[in-house]
């Protein structure tokens, strides 16, 4: 394969677009994440970040990604740990790799494609379900069809006057998306049991967490549930917090910075 600008492979690419790309990402690192040393992670990491302009694709040098690690990552790996981490991803079927030659013909980068994540294939509803087929129906007459229509519309209004007389306006926290742990929802809804309010604070963790490929859903749910519990105890100490969104958003923040901090001293 002759090397060249990275936009000559995206048809290698197996992703609909970068958020496909790092979902994908997410359900490898639930199975593969424990399989890789801390060292080797990092380089994951750098290598999917450098996979993001074609997604999942990646030609970038060994020495540049290594490189990487040592000025944005602080403290850096070697090329033996990224040959290492590329050696398992290539066992575990995370990563196909392709060699690249110049066109005088001596070898360059390798290219490196990241697969997507195993699932078996859906059957189709229309094949597990029989569905009836079209039936002519009688189309009533026009006049009954009106006072059908009217009556329909009556009925909508009384209903409507009916819905929001006994609902009222809030919603509490069993009304919270089926998106949101019910772990979270139920720990967070003995403080602020509203619906609103609980996913608000999830999505906190959502757009923190969106780049960190190597999270589980596990590990989101426990950061959450930690970050939340020190709010409610700094607020209980008496620390003023005029918006929690802003305050929990901190707190989460300085988890994930601690915890990365931890793992570049690990690793040196």
């Amino acid at each position: 394969m002759k090397v060249g600008n990275i936009e000559q492979f995206k048809h290698l690419s197996q992703f609909r677009d970068l958020k496909d790309f790092n979902n994908n990402i997410e359900q490898w690192m639930i199975d593969l994440k424990s399989k890789f040393t801390k060292s080797e992670l990092i380089a994951l990491k750098r290598l999917i970040r450098y996979s993001s302009k074609v997604a999942g694709v990646c030609n970038a040098k060994i020495a540049t990604i290594v490189s990487a690690t040592h000025e944005l990552d602080g403290i850096g790996i070697s090329r033996s740990t990224f040959k290492r981490m590329v050696t398992k991803a290539k066992a575990f079927g995370l990563l196909t790799v392709y060699e690249t030659e110049r066109k005088n013909g001596s070898q360059s980068s390798n290219l490196y494609v990241f697969n997507r994540y195993p699932v078996k294939e859906d059957v189709s509803i229309s094949q597990t379900i029989e569905l009836p087929k079209e039936k002519k129906l009688n189309c009533p007459q026009t006049n009954n069809l009106s006072k059908t229509s009217n009556q329909n519309n009556i009925n909508k209004r009384n209903e409507n006057v009916s819905d929001k007389k006994y609902l009222g306006d809030k919603l509490d926290g069993s009304f919270t998306s089926s998106r949101v742990p019910a772990e979270f929802r139920d720990l967070v809804k003995c403080f602020y049991d509203d619906y609103k309010t609980i996913e608000e604070l999830w999505k906190v963790i959502q757009i923190q967490t969106y780049y960190l490929t190597y999270y589980s859903l596990d590990d989101r749910i426990s950061l959450a549930i930690d970050s939340f519990k020190q709010l409610i105890r700094n607020i209980k100490q008496g620390r003023k917090v005029r918006n929690i969104f802003g305050y929990y958003w901190g707190i989460v923040q300085k988890k994930l910075d601690a915890e990365y901090k931890s793992i570049l001293f690990e690793v040196a």
